[in-house]
C-alpha cells in the first residue's frame, strides 16, 4: 500500500498537469483567435480611405508680360477668378468622393475646369492686347492635373464607383460635368424617347461686318460652335438615366456655355484686330434644353 500511493499520486499529478496544459493551450488558441479577429476587424475599420487629392494648375501670373496700367484691374480680377476656380474644383473633389465611373474626375472636374480657364486666360490676353502686344500661348496653361493622395486608382479617380456621370474628355462639348458633374437632370428623366435637344442663340447674325483678314478664323469658330452643339446633343442621348437632378445643366449645358464663351471671345478678338471689337457676344453663350 505504501508503494501504491506514490504511484497513484504521481499519476494524479500527471493527469492534473495534462489538464492544465490543455486548458492553457486552449486559452492561447482562443486568445490568438480573438486577437486575430479583433486585429482584422479593427484594421478594416481603421484603414483610411484614399484622399481625393488636390487640383494642380500652371501658374498664369508668372507667365504674363508687362501689364498695361489700363488692363491691370481686369487682369487682376481674372487672376483671382482662376484661383477661385481651383478652389471650387478642390471642393468638388471632396464633395463627390465615391461618385461616378472610372473617368469621373477628368470628365466632371478637370475637363470643365480647363474650359473655364481657357475662357479666363483669353480674357486676360484680350485685356492686355487692347493696349500692348497680346500674349500668345496662354491657352497652354489651362489644363490642370490631379495630385493624388492616399492610394488612388489612377488618373481619373478610378476607385470611385457607380454610374459615370461625366462627359467625354475635354474638347468634346458636354464632356464635362462642370461645377456639378455627377448630377443629372433637367429634362433627363431616363426616357430615351424624350431626351430633348440643345438650343443655342445663333451667333452669326449678331456679328458686324467681318474684315477679310478675320473671315477664315471667324468661319472656323462659327463651325466649332455648331460642332459643340452637335456633341452636346449626342451627350444627351449617351447619358440618359445617369446622374442626379441637375445633370443636364451641370454636365452638359454648363460646360457647353463655357466652351461657347471661349469660342465667341475668339471671334470677337479676330474681328477686333482690324475693326471695332463686337461687344456682348458672351450673352449668346448660354443654351437651353428644348423638349
Amino acid at each position: 500500500m505504501s508503494r501504491a500511493l506514490p504511484k497513484y499520486n504521481k499519476r494524479r499529478v500527471g493527469l492534473a498537469g495534462g489538464a492544465a496544459a490543455v486548458a492553457l493551450t486552449g486559452a492561447v488558441i482562443a486568445g490568438t483567435a480573438l486577437a486575430g479577429e479583433s486585429s482584422e476587424g479593427g484594421g478594416a475599420d481603421a484603414r483610411p480611405l484614399a484622399g481625393p487629392g488636390t487640383v494642380s494648375c500652371p501658374d498664369v501670373a508668372s507667365r504674363l508680360p508687362a501689364i498695361p496700367a489700363s488692363a491691370q484691374a481686369e487682369v487682376d480680377r481674372n487672376l483671382a477668378l482662376l484661383d477661385q476656380q481651383i478652389t471650387e474644383a478642390n471642393k468638388r473633389l471632396v464633395d463627390t468622393v465615391g461618385q461616378g465611373g472610372p473617368n469621373f474626375v477628368q470628365n466632371a472636374i478637370l475637363g470643365p475646369l480647363e474650359d473655364k480657364r481657357v475662357a479666363t486666360v483669353n480674357r486676360i490676353a484680350t485685356a492686355i492686347g487692347r493696349t500692348a502686344d497680346r500674349p500668345a500661348g496662354l491657352d497652354s496653361l489651362a489644363a490642370c492635373s490631379l495630385d493624388a493622395q492616399g492610394d488612388p486608382a489612377a488618373p481619373g479617380q478610378e476607385e470611385t464607383g457607380g454610374t459615370e456621370t461625366s462627359a467625354p474628355p475635354a474638347g468634346d462639348v458636354g464632356g464635362d460635368a462642370g461645377a456639378g458633374g455627377g448630377d443629372a437632370g433637367a429634362g433627363q428623366d431616363g426616357d430615351a424617347s424624350g431626351v430633348g435637344t440643345i438650343s443655342c442663340p445663333d451667333v452669326a447674325p449678331q456679328l458686324p461686318a467681318i474684315p477679310a483678314s478675320a473671315q477664315a478664323e471667324v468661319d472656323r469658330n462659327l463651325a466649332l460652335l455648331d460642332q459643340q452643339i452637335t456633341e452636346a446633343n449626342k451627350r444627351l442621348v449617351d447619358t440618359v438615366g445617369q446622374g442626379g437632378p441637375n445633370f443636364v445643366q451641370n454636365a452638359i449645358l454648363g460646360p457647353l456655355e463655357d466652351k461657347r464663351v471661349a469660342t465667341v471671345n475668339r471671334i470677337a478678338t479676330a474681328i477686333g484686330r482690324t475693326a471695332d471689337r463686337p461687344a456682348g457676344l458672351d450673352s449668346l453663350a448660354a443654351c437651353t434644353l428644348t423638349k
